[in-house]
C-alpha cells in the first residue's frame, strides 16, 4: 500500500468520518432498525462498477494502455492495475488474505499487455466478490482497532466502493480526452434514439 494511502486511510478513521451518527446527542440518534443492507447493495455497485472497467478496458486500443495525461500521472495500464491490486490490499485492512501470487510492491507497473490486465480485473472481482460473500452480517460490525477507535470491518468495504467509483471516473476522464466514448454510453444513446424513432 503507498503511503500517500495509507496516510488518508488513517486520517479517515482518525476523524471518524461515517461515524457522526454513533457520537450523536442520544435525544436526536435514530433508534429504529437498520433497513440498508450493506452486504448485498456493496456487491450491487461494486459489480456494475467491475463491468465499466472491464468493458472500457476491452474498448481501449491495445497501443493506448501506456497512454498517460502527463509524465507524473498513471497510465491507462497502471490505473486498471492499481484498482485490481487495491481490492487485495483493502480487503486485506478487513482480515481477508491476498492470493499468493499478488505481490503489491510495483504491480501496477507489472504489465501493459490488455488481455493480461483485463484477467488482472477480473481475478480480484472474483476475489472481492468471494471475499463480501464470505462476510456475516457481524462481520461487518466487527471492530478494527488498529484502523481507528471506530472503524469497524464495514468502513473497509464502504472505502472499497468509494475507492472504485474514483478510479472509474480517471478512467473515463483519461478515454474522453483520447476521443474514446465508454461503451454503455453509446448503448444509452442508441437506446434512446431507438426510442425518439419509435415515437415518430
Amino acid at each position: 500500500m503507498n503511503k500517500m494511502f495509507a496516510v488518508a486511510l488513517c486520517l479517515w478513521f482518525a476523524l471518524g468520518v461515517g461515524k457522526a451518527s454513533s457520537r450523536a446527542d442520544d435525544t436526536n440518534t435514530d433508534h429504529t432498525a437498520p433497513s440498508y443492507d450493506m452486504k448485498a447493495q456493496s456487491l450491487v455497485d461494486l459489480a456494475a462498477v467491475q463491468k465499466k472497467f472491464v468493458d472500457l478496458a476491452n474498448a481501449l486500443p491495445a497501443d493506448k494502455y501506456n497512454w498517460r495525461p502527463s509524465p507524473d500521472s498513471r497510465s491507462f495500464a497502471e490505473v486498471f492495475l492499481h484498482v485490481a491490486g487495491e481490492r487485495y490490499q483493502i480487503l486485506k485492512l478487513g482480515g481477508a488474505t491476498p492470493p499468493a501470487s499478488f505481490q503489491g510492491k510495483d504491480f501496477d507497473k507489472s504489465t501493459t499487455d490488455k488481455a493480461q490486465i483485463i484477467e488482472q480485473l477480473n481475478q480480484s472481482w472474483d476475489f472481492t466478490q468471494k471475499t463480501i460473500n464470505g462476510m456475516t452480517n457481524a462481520d461487518f460490525a466487527k471492530m478494527i482497532p488498529k484502523l481507528g477507535p471506530q472503524a469497524n470491518a464495514g468502513d473497509v468495504i464502504y472505502i472499497l466502493v468509494a475507492d472504485a467509483h474514483e478510479h472509474l471516473g480517471q478512467s473515463i476522464a483519461y478515454a474522453r480526452e483520447n476521443g474514446i466514448v465508454p461503451p454503455w454510453t453509446i448503448e444509452a444513446q442508441k437506446e434512446a434514439a431507438k426510442k425518439k424513432a419509435e415515437q415518430k
